[in-house]
């Protein structure tokens, strides 16, 4: 089903795409790609919305800095300084939390307006073309998302990117989960399939070092409440796979939800949303956001996140649901 959702300042309207099968129900936006609601029962199959987000258009473009919900590129997360080397140049990025760029920059994809097409009966398809230079980036992006729920109600996003020079690209979903559709997210239970972290400064910039999670608090190979104070990204156990593997589990004790996440990507970004305000509140939610490692183009270490003029970017995360 397609509604308009609401208008931009400029006149472009925004549409609300919903999509509903198995029990679950979500809603997406053609402005930023926004999961605006993702209902799903709990054990006494009583549907509740799990994600944060706004009931209109005017609450994602007065408080845009959360990315409630949003689709994130050109690149997810940090670049230290805004800058990257690649091919032998220095490319420039714009610097939205100085020095550093963060999420692609001022307007990144999620304050975009996208194309958006039926993919199937219970999916949509999402693209744009990211110009060359936008936000500082080389090349011009093709790129897609395409949102599916399968037969057992689990929610896909495929996304795929072709350039036509050099650039970086790492993208994600921001959804900050809460499984009990209110209050507080910090008593929920995470498992993450992660023997290592990438330690960061106080600008959140990785040091390099791919630390061991033995003896620490971000030691979450076995289920334990989540707690605050997480803004870190685990290096997932398998590294970049050609199909998505379960890499996460988030529980609710209280209404029995459970979300899995697999994915493709070699890292995952933990953020207990202690930052959130108005008419949120700090601990909201819980963003578990699938990516390739904050900074790669400054670290040659990393998985690389490069793509070439021939080549497709490929990625798929899958959002599970069930309870017990």
């Amino acid at each position: 089903m397609n509604e308009l959702f609401g208008t931009l300042p400029d006149g472009t309207p925004v549409h609300r795409w919903t999509l509903e099968r198995a029990g679950v129900r979500v809603r997406i936006l053609s402005y930023g790609g926004i999961v605006q609601t993702l209902e799903v029962p709990d054990r006494d199959g009583r549907a509740g919305n799990v994600v944060l987000g706004f009931a209109d258009l005017d609450g994602y473009l007065t408080h845009p800095e959360p990315y409630l919900g949003a689709l994130i590129g050109r690149y997810a997360n940090r670049i230290a300084g805004g800058r990257f080397p690649l091919d032998g140049v220095t490319c420039a990025l714009e610097q939205n939390t100085p020095p550093n760029s963060l999420h692609g920059g001022e307007r990144g994809f999620d304050k975009r307006v996208w194309e958006v097409t039926p993919a199937g009966e219970y999916g949509v398809r999402l693209s744009r073309v990211s110009a060359h230079g936008e936000e500082g980036f080389p090349g011009r992006l093709e790129v897609s998302a395409t949102f599916t729920l399968d037969e057992s109600g689990a929610l896909r996003i495929g996304y795929e990117a072709v350039t036509d020079a050099p650039t970086v690209v790492n993208l994600t979903n921001h959804s900050y989960f809460n499984l009990g559709g209110s209050g507080s997210a910090g008593g929920h239970e995470l498992r993450l399939a992660a023997s290592r972290y990438t330690p960061v400064d106080a600008d959140l910039i990785p040091t390099g070092e791919l630390a061991d999670v033995t003896g620490t608090r971000f030691d979450f190979r076995q289920a334990r409440k989540v707690g605050a104070g997480y803004d870190h990204n685990f290096v997932l156990d398998g590294g970049v796979t050609e199909r998505a593997r379960e890499v996460a589990e988030l529980h609710d004790p209280a209404t029995g939800r459970v979300l899995t996440v697999a994915t493709t990507e070699p890292g995952l970004q933990l953020y207990t949303a202690d930052h959130l305000s108005a008419p949120f509140a700090p601990g909201d939610g819980i963003a578990l956001e699938t990516q390739h490692f904050p900074d790669s183009p400054n670290h040659p270490d990393f998985p690389s996140t490069v793509l070439r003029p021939g080549g497709v970017f490929r990625s798929e995360t899958v959002y599970g649901f069930t309870t017990r």
